[in-house]
């Protein structure tokens, strides 16, 4: 078994170089943080995941949460390391000040949580929950309602859930049934009904009240998604000194049986089977989708940020066995040494395309955050609107990219155990069991590339009417670099590869822009094929990039070795995934017909 070890020489890097962490610092709004206080966090965040969330991963697989009448029990470890990670601080460092939090940057939280889910999806999908319910409530809900609630849910005390899919709707909202009434008591608070499935973290004992979020129809509400509305609805009532009150009429009916994360509480969630559990509307009736995608974007991101963590873990739980594990003869090795698999020519080539994509996923992610920061607090208006739409441009793209290639990364580190990948007490099965879900909750990975190819591409409108002007201008940005790169002495291989590249996205861009009003069914054939288009093109432009910045460190008299791997990881990537471009954009191009050709009947 191996144990983590948070990359903070590259996390770093990408902070710096890559993502623009001091130009965040430099915004007025996070005036009190420095660089130092930065580093201090990200190392101390390194030894608490090693030390405390780590060592959890592999007991809450074999022994998760156990059910019995409606009560959750989460095994003992678990509860120690949240109370541990609550007293540190840890648990309201994203939160904004006024209710407890430190307040600090997407781009600094980004990192710090990437390491939580490199240690423990598992472990870290409670906070996580909990901080994108916050974000709902702070945005949303009535400031009596805040201040109720957001105090003791920004430093754990209190747990969060969102509650949207039902066991007849799947993602599709419109057929939710889950009702909410008036109580006839007149006092302004609503008596919710109805059953919520797949809830993660739903109930537990780790926190003293859960504090679900729930989506619901009021009475004669329209039938689509403008009839639902959000209400919050409390494990115990709080009272007007904030203590806890009575039990509300709500329980966990079940718990699923996963293929993976064992060690959180997926749970059935059954409201009102005696008088109707008691709910809050936050904001305004019918603005419940609207309201809980302040939530769903915060958890997209950082599902995204899940398949980079796996990703990590699977590689270094991996590069561990190949370091260690002896067998064979090495093919081109006449030193007749005996020498570890790592020395393999394909294992190379695995570890190779393991690291490669996971500091792609990496690069992006970051990439992400720091326009969050940028479009959330810089005082220029052109600023914060150009960083909010690459926000929402490859938001779907860290979701869907990133966990799609978690689950390969994660595959790829089984086969380097060879049969031992297939013995669970090797460990390396289960970062593939854990990154499965990765790709499904929160919006799989065709919502994810319907809604890069619909909303944020094809349907894309600015002020003078031109479509798709983000994509086309981040793609055009792009473009111009590697023209430039191709002309490099030390980088022009991987210059031309990346101009090739982005040239298809371009291509692949146009025509579905070209097709989408007449045959929007043909271009949401080969979404998800565009959808890592994208991730593949974006992540080489930011490995490229990386690479350059490295070798004028080398040049400048640097010896670090992480430096010298940017420069191998970034030709690797390029020369075994920038290459696949061309071939994806003609699939999207000319594959979506075929996807229809075979009549029902013919399956």
């Amino acid at each position: 078994m191996s144990t983590y070890n948070a990359p903070l020489a590259d996390m770093r890097f990408v902070l710096n170089e890559m993502a623009g962490l001091q130009e965040i610092l430099d915004l007025p709004d996070f005036a009190e943080v420095d660089a130092d206080t930065v580093d201090a966090i990200l190392e101390e965040a390194a030894k608490f995941a090693s030390e405390v969330i780590d060592p959890l991963n592999p007991k809450g697989d074999k022994k998760g949460p156990v059910w019995k009448d409606g009560v959750v029990t989460t095994i003992q470890e678990y509860k120690d390391a949240y109370n541990l990670f609550c007293e540190n601080g840890w648990h309201a460092m994203p939160v904004n000040p006024k209710f407890g939090g430190q307040g600090l940057p997407h781009l600094v939280n980004i990192a710090v949580n990437e390491m939580w889910r490199s240690a423990s999806i598992a472990f870290a999908l409670c906070p996580m929950l909990t901080l994108g319910a916050i974000e709902a409530i702070r945005h949303h809900a009535s400031e009596e309602l805040k201040e109720k609630y957001l105090h003791k849910m920004a430093d754990g005390t209190w747990s969060g859930t969102m509650n949207l899919t039902e066991p007849q709707a799947g993602s599709d909202l419109t057929a939710i049934r889950t009702k909410a009434v008036p109580d006839p008591s007149g006092d302004g608070t609503y008596r919710i009904s109805g059953t919520k499935i797949f809830i993660t973290w739903g109930e537990h004992d780790m926190a003293e009240n859960i504090i679900h979020l729930v989506l619901a129809r009021l009475p004669n509400s329209d039938p689509g998604l403008k009839g639902i509305s959000l209400f919050i609805v409390p494990k115990f009532f709080v009272n007007d000194d904030g203590s806890l009150g009575e039990r509300n009429d709500l329980i966990c009916s079940a718990l699923e049986h996963k293929l993976g994360i064992h060690g959180s509480a997926t749970s059935v969630m059954s409201y009102g089977d005696n008088a109707g559990a008691k709910g809050w509307l936050v904001g305004q009736e019918g603005k419940g989708v609207a309201y809980m995608f302040t939530m769903m974007n915060h958890a997209r991101l950082n599902v995204g940020l899940e398949g980079v963590g796996v990703a990590e873990r699977a590689y270094q739980h991996a590069l561990t066995y190949a370091r260690e594990r002896i067998q064979g003869a090495i093919i081109g090795d006449k030193s007749k040494e005996t020498k570890p698999i790592l020395f393999h020519p394909d294992v190379r080539r695995l570890l190779m395309s393991m690291k490669s994509r996971t500091e792609a996923m990496r690069a992006i992610a970051y990439f992400v955050a720091g326009n969050m920061d940028k479009a959330g607090h810089h005082p220029d208006a052109a600023v914060r609107k150009q960083s909010q739409a690459y926000v929402e441009l490859l938001t779907p793209v860290v979701k869907g990219w990133s966990t799609e290639s978690s689950i390969d990364i994660a595959n790829d580190g089984i086969q380097i155990h060879g049969g031992n990948g297939f013995i669970e007490e090797t460990g390396a099965a289960q970062y593939l069991r854990d990154a499965r879900i990765t790709a499904i909750y929160e919006g799989t990975t065709a919502i994810q590339a319907n809604d890069l190819v619909g909303r944020k591409t094809a349907r894309e409108k600015d002020e003078a009417g031109n479509v798709g002007f983000t994509a086309r201008g981040l793609y055009k940005d792009i473009a111009a670099y590697a023209d430039k790169l191709a002309g490099d002495a030390k980088f022009g291989d991987v210059g031309k590869l990346l101009k090739e590249a982005v040239q298809a996205q371009i291509d692949a861009t146009e025509w579905l822009i070209g097709v989408y009003g007449s045959a929007p069914e043909v271009v949401h054939a080969g979404s998800v094929p565009y959808l890592k288009l994208t991730g593949i093109v974006v992540g080489g432009w930011l490995l490229a990039k990386s690479a350059q910045i490295a070798q004028a460190k080398l040049d400048a008299g640097a010896t670090d070795g992480y430096l010298k791997a940017k420069l191998a990881t970034a030709r690797f990537f390029a020369q075994h995934y920038l290459v696949q471009a061309r071939a994806m954009a003609t699939e999207i191009s000319q594959g979506g017909e075929s996807v229809f050709g075979l009549e029902e009947p013919l399956f």
